[in-house]
């Protein structure tokens, strides 16, 4: 299985709930049985967030949870958003009973899980928001796309997560409540331990810890730490990366990233079609 899922469609879709969880950081709900049964972890959505035409591109959001009703239908997905510009700004005004214009899945997500193995993120800034869905998932206890992991799962899951302060934390309950442990790293010290969230890991692999899989999302300086950290250790990892799109489905070439070649050499790769998920040896984190 290679991660994915059904072919993408454009449609307008109900905001449920648009709220804050973090200190400019906002999950937004929509209603969308659709998407919501047809996307699995490490995909995203481009979704336009002001009216027709202001602004005029969408913005990249990663799925961030599925949504079920009591029968455990999927309904709806979330997303996690930090508000850092004009889109993102509208974005955030938005409210309750409006309808948003969204296009996807979008991009191949993540895999299957080592079976029976741990699985460790790594996250930095907002880019825990893959893992929630990911972790449930891998964790066997959800089905995402129609695929399901309940016999070959991984045996426990954690999130390690940094930010620069405490007010920057979003949906640490989240994570908890879906059976990942979490750990914590803030520039400042104001949560969990003082540093970057590369030394957590770091900590573990010294006190003896094994992963199955790691997996990374994050500002590239902190992928790049992690990516000779897991070739140190000899780990298993992958990166969804966050470079910047306009269109989300390889026409403007806006997100490439230098992907070593099987041969030898290093080309340009499009994150949105052939990402935004790849193994941590294969970007070039040099160029």
């Amino acid at each position: 299985m290679d991660g994915t899922a059904a072919g993408p469609a454009q449609r307008l879709v109900t905001i449920v709930e648009n709220r804050p969880i973090a200190r400019d950081t906002y999950v937004l709900r929509l209603d969308d049985p659709l998407t919501a049964s047809a996307i699995r972890p490490g995909q995203f959505l481009m979704i336009r967030p002001g009216g027709e035409n202001d602004p005029l591109l969408g913005r990249p959001l990663a799925l961030y949870n599925v949504v079920r009703d009591p029968g455990g239908t999927a309904v709806g997905f979330e997303v996690v958003y930090l508000v850092i510009g004009r889109g993102t700004r509208a974005l955030s005004a938005r409210r309750a009973g409006e309808r948003l214009s969204i296009w996807g899945p979008l991009g191949n997500g993540f895999g299957p899980p080592p079976a029976g193995g741990a699985v460790v993120f790594v996250a930095g800034g907002i880019g825990q928001t893959p893992f929630l869905a990911l972790g449930g998932w891998w964790l066997g206890r959800e089905s995402c796309g129609g695929v399901s992991y309940a016999g070959a799962a991984a045996h426990s899951a954690t999130l390690l997560y940094g930010v620069r302060t405490s007010e920057l934390a979003a949906g640490i309950e989240d994570f908890e409540r879906a059976g990942i442990a979490v750990e914590v790293a803030t520039d400042d010290g104001s949560l969990g331990r003082r540093g970057y969230v590369t030394d957590l890991l770091r900590r573990r692999l010294e006190g003896g810890a094994r992963p199955g899989k790691v997996v990374g999302c994050g500002p590239p300086p902190m992928l790049s730490a992690l990516a000779r950290m897991a070739r140190e250790y000899d780990l298993d990892c992958d990166v969804s990366l966050e470079n910047h799109m306009a269109c989300g489905y390889g026409a403007c070439f806006s997100c490439v990233a230098p992907i070593v070649q099987q041969g030898g050499g290093t080309d340009l790769r499009r994150v949105c079609v052939e990402g935004p998920v790849f193994g941590a040896a294969a970007v070039d984190w040099s160029a």
